[in-house]
């Protein structure tokens, strides 16, 4: 029997991740898997955490605060997993993420075909528009990759759906806690591919998420400057010392100063972009 641990990490977002979780409990998996699903509750003030434990008794809950976010959350959900009892693999899902039915065994069949020992990546559309691709595999700069009949490579990746190997976690680790919300799964599967890890989307699209593109509030010139520069120094926002690691590991040191300069002169002065 081969495991699976799922982790996820969630804030009040109740009804998407009672969703999310329903889906995930309808997976068709063949019969020589098992799993188990590590869920962070990050401070929700919303009753997601005793709404999940009521519907999901077999869930792990792990309590946060709230201050960990996005990546940090997730780190937690692995280290928790890792701590239990050792996985064959480990699927990052978002909770605002829909499963298609057969989305899990397309994720290990295709890392079979890689002899588990590659990190492999789901695709997601639009909820309105089958046909409008959301989150999944990226090319180097930074283009959605279309999933086609067989895995194909990508340079780095979106965290919604990702799967990987236990072979994958014991070369590279898991998230690195730097980062709070944002850049933790691009920073993965780039340092994945440093150390000679694959990054490879799976055949066609595993599951529904709409994108939540906007223009963010810290170059908002609608916005005032106290807005601003909250957002900016904000997790959720532009937090331009994490922002510098990740171009500086991944760019270099030249590209990292170059932005965070910009992105103070266009926090100070949005309209120049407009």
């Amino acid at each position: 029997m081969k495991t699976i641990a799922i982790l996820l990490t969630v804030f009040n977002r109740k009804a998407k991740t009672l969703e999310a979780l329903e889906n995930l409990f309808a997976q068709e998996i063949p019969e020589k898997y098992a799993l188990d699903v590590y869920l962070v509750d990050d401070g929700c003030t919303d009753g997601t955490a005793q709404a999940v434990a009521e519907s999901y008794p077999l869930v792990h809950i792990i309590t946060s605060k709230g201050d960990l976010f996005w990546n940090r959350g997730m780190l937690l959900a692995w280290e928790s997993a890792v701590k239990a009892k050792p996985y064959d693999f480990y699927v990052w899902l978002n909770d605002d993420t829909i499963l298609n039915t057969q989305a899990l065994t397309t994720l290990l069949q295709t890392s079979e075909s890689k002899s588990n020992k590659a990190i492999i990546v789901g695709t997601t559309s639009s909820l309105k528009d089958a046909k409008t691709i959301t989150y999944g595999g990226r090319t180097q700069n930074g283009q959605l990759v279309v999933p086609q009949n067989q895995g194909v490579s990508c340079a780095y990746f979106n965290g919604n759906i990702v799967l990987i190997p236990k072979y994958v976690y014991e070369k590279v680790g898991a998230n690195d806690p730097v980062f709070h919300h944002a850049l933790g799964d691009f920073d993965y599967g780039k340092r994945a591919k440093k150390l000679g890890i694959e990054n490879i989307v799976a055949p066609g699209i595993l599951g529904q998420c709409d994108t939540h593109e906007s223009l963010a509030t810290w170059c908002n010139p609608e916005k005032t400057f106290k807005k601003r520069w909250q957002a900016f120094r904000s997790p959720l926002g532009n937090n331009p010392e994490e922002f510098f690691v990740y171009e500086k590991r991944h760019g270099g040191f030249a590209l990292a100063c170059f932005h965070y300069l910009t992105n103070h002169i266009r926090l100070l002065f949005p309209r120049l972009w407009v």
